[in-house]
């Protein structure tokens, strides 16, 4: 196999695993082949790819977050409630939510401190203002967000067309524009950029922002597609963000994204559940399912790195 067939086998891994998922499902439930039956397998989706991007940002520059799943759960809970019953509070609210993101990302390059135990940390954190805010489930998704998140597009669903939307965008403004170029450096090489006169702390701090900015998207379309909140509403969010990205073609060395592939790997999540579901198999074994998938695709993964250096 030549260096060009291995980098090929591993771009067309995260789409050759959302086909393989869906024409499964298409197989055992012929119904799901339809506009509702789409509509509702991957009503969930969106959210999940949201938060997929914003750990894809993470992951760019070389850490990892492990608190993105309270993060989102915080987010749905303000939106539920000061967002609802006041907008300016509610708005203010999420704009220093983005704030403290971007100071994370300060504080672990100002510090060198480790990203696992900074966000590790910070989930408790999200969690605990979460549990303030709505300390049990209710709340009520603001009228406008409900009607967009569940505005019925011709055609093809609402949540396909946002992904769609969302991977071409992150793709262009990540893997096509100049400044992406600078970003992914400063994880792949990030003393070559700093030799370049880059900032590495203004780079770390606008993925983190970037991270924060989408993990209020994904709180906010996940809150209009339930229309209610809870503090614990998204905290597999953050296995799902890891497993998406990592499935999409990122590495945890940083650098080495893929925005479309990780928009896939959201979907692909997000459709084992309904594989699942129709395999009439217990939800509660799902999470182990998934993870057992991720490590199926991480061994996929090792063999084509395997591969590349072999013909390097």
């Amino acid at each position: 196999m030549t260096r060009a067939s291995s980098r090929m086998l591993r771009s067309a891994v995260p789409a050759l695993s959302f086909v393989v998922i869906l024409a499964a499902i298409f197989v055992i439930q012929p119904r799901a082949m339809s506009y509702v039956g789409m509509n509702l397998m991957l009503n969930l989706a969106l959210p999940i790819a949201f938060a997929t991007i914003a750990q894809l940002f993470v992951l760019t520059v070389g850490d990892l977050d492990l608190s993105i799943g309270g993060f989102v759960s915080l987010v749905a809970c303000i939106a539920a409630t000061w967002l609802n019953d006041t907008p300016l509070l509610g708005i203010a609210a999420l704009l220093a939510c983005v704030g403290v993101y971007a100071l994370l990302g300060a504080l672990i390059h100002w510090r060198n401190l480790p990203s696992i135990v900074v966000t590790l940390g910070m989930s408790f954190v999200w969690l605990g203002c979460a549990v303030l805010i709505l300390p049990s489930p209710g709340g009520s998704a603001p009228a406008w967000l409900t009607a967009i998140v569940k505005f019925k597009t011709p055609y093809v669903p609402l949540s396909i067309l946002g992904a769609a939307v969302l991977a071409v965008v992150v793709h262009i403004a990540l893997m096509r524009s100049a400044a992406g170029v600078v970003l992914r450096g400063a994880g792949g090489n990030a003393q070559a950029v700093a030799r370049a006169g880059w900032s590495l702390l203004k780079v770390k701090v606008t993925m983190y922002a970037l991270a924060g900015v989408f993990g209020v998207l994904s709180g906010l379309v996940l809150v209009g597609t339930t229309t209610s909140a809870d503090a614990n509403i998204a905290l597999r969010y953050t296995l799902f963000s890891i497993a998406g990205a990592i499935l999409g073609g990122a590495e945890f060395t940083g650098g080495r994204v893929s925005p479309i592939g990780a928009v896939l790997g959201a979907l692909t999540l997000a459709l084992v559940g309904s594989l699942l579901s129709f395999m009439r198999i217990s939800p509660d074994w799902q999470i182990g399912a998934q993870g057992i998938m991720l490590i199926a695709v991480l061994a996929l993964r090792t063999l084509v790195n395997r591969l590349e250096a072999r013909e390097a």
